[in-house]
């Protein structure tokens, strides 16, 4: 099943709805949290507090959202609320060792600057996807009718990928490079997820 198909049947159904929203805001809360993780004890600046302050936001938000379908459903973020729960718990954390791992051998980082670096390709990947994620969430919603939108989330994620690119442009000459492997990895574990998600529907 292709993205847009398997978002038009989650759509659908309140319950799947719900739960779809509910693994958003997981994961939005789950890459505000590994921002905040990479920070360094000392020198943080002010774009990685901004990026964590927005995920924040943006898992709030898509919490928020429910109230629109249900109040009473997904209060919490337990495997039977969310969708494909262990992909989806396990997806930001297996793109982190990943990227780590290469960057380890390719740039020899260690401590802070590996964390950094990481930081910097992984929330660049999760930005990419994102870009092209919302968007097609967005005209499922609009043409459903659905009173959830996500219309302000894009506009903060097109920031944020904006942001990422100056910061990498500063971070290496050839960041493009290590950055489409990187935006290759993210592909592979997205269309795993996808993958158990629409599963996940048919059963």
């Amino acid at each position: 099943m292709e993205i847009k198909a398997i978002l038009e049947n989650i759509v659908s159904d309140n319950v799947l709805h719900a739960k779809w929203l509910n693994t958003l805001s997981y994961m939005e809360n789950a890459g505000a949290k590994k921002i905040s993780a990479s920070e360094h004890k000392e020198n943080v600046n002010l774009i990685i507090l901004k990026h964590a302050a927005e995920e924040h936001r943006h898992a709030y938000y898509l919490k928020k959202q429910l109230d629109k379908l249900d109040g009473n459903l997904c209060r919490t973020y337990t495997n039977d609320e969310l969708l494909a729960p262990n992909d989806t718990k396990f997806y930001l954390n297996a793109l982190d060792v990943a990227v780590c791992r290469y960057l380890k051998q390719h740039f020899n980082l260690s401590g802070y600057e590996l964390k950094f670096a990481a930081y910097l390709f992984v929330t660049y990947a999760i930005e990419v996807r994102a870009d092209e994620l919302y968007p097609v969430y967005q005209d499922v919603l609009t043409s459903a009718g659905s009173k959830v939108t996500v219309k302000s989330i894009i506009l903060e994620e097109e920031g944020h990928l904006e942001e990422m690119l100056n910061q990498l442009k500063s971070f290496s000459a050839d960041w493009e490079k290590h950055a489409e492997l990187v935006i290759r990895i993210e592909q592979d574990m997205f269309d795993s997820w996808m993958k158990n998600l629409g599963n996940q529907l048919l059963n």
